[in-house]
């Protein structure tokens, strides 16, 4: 393992569906925003919404890239997402496989 603080990021964000999921998953790899994304099905949310709690099925995208891209990364998912406030909480990559923090970067390259 080696450490690389404060470069990657890990990035929740859950969708109504997989479908939008899927939609916005590609969105965000053909933009180069990402370069992996996994998607879970089947994700039971249990949250407050206007003063009363909900619950939702949704599935779960983890979006791994570069902390530079984030802001970008932001813009997107509220350009296409269905929800007014869409769950997007980045999470720090405080260590990994060299070769995966290296592929990341060859995958989601840093903006020129």
């Amino acid at each position: 393992m080696s450490r690389v603080w404060g470069s990657y990021v890990a990035v929740f964000i859950t969708c109504a569906s997989m479908e939008e999921a899927e939609r916005l998953a590609k969105s965000l790899l053909e933009a180069k925003l990402a370069a992996c994304i996994n998607i879970a099905r089947g994700v039971k949310s249990l949250f407050w919404w206007k003063g009363r709690v909900e619950e939702a099925e949704e599935a779960l995208m983890i979006v791994k890239t570069r902390l530079d891209k984030l802001s970008e990364l932001v813009k997107e998912v509220k350009a296409r997402h269905s929800y007014t406030v869409p769950e997007v909480v980045a999470l720090p990559i405080v260590a990994g496989l060299e070769d995966y923090l290296k592929w990341l970067d060859e995958a989601a390259p840093l903006s020129p």
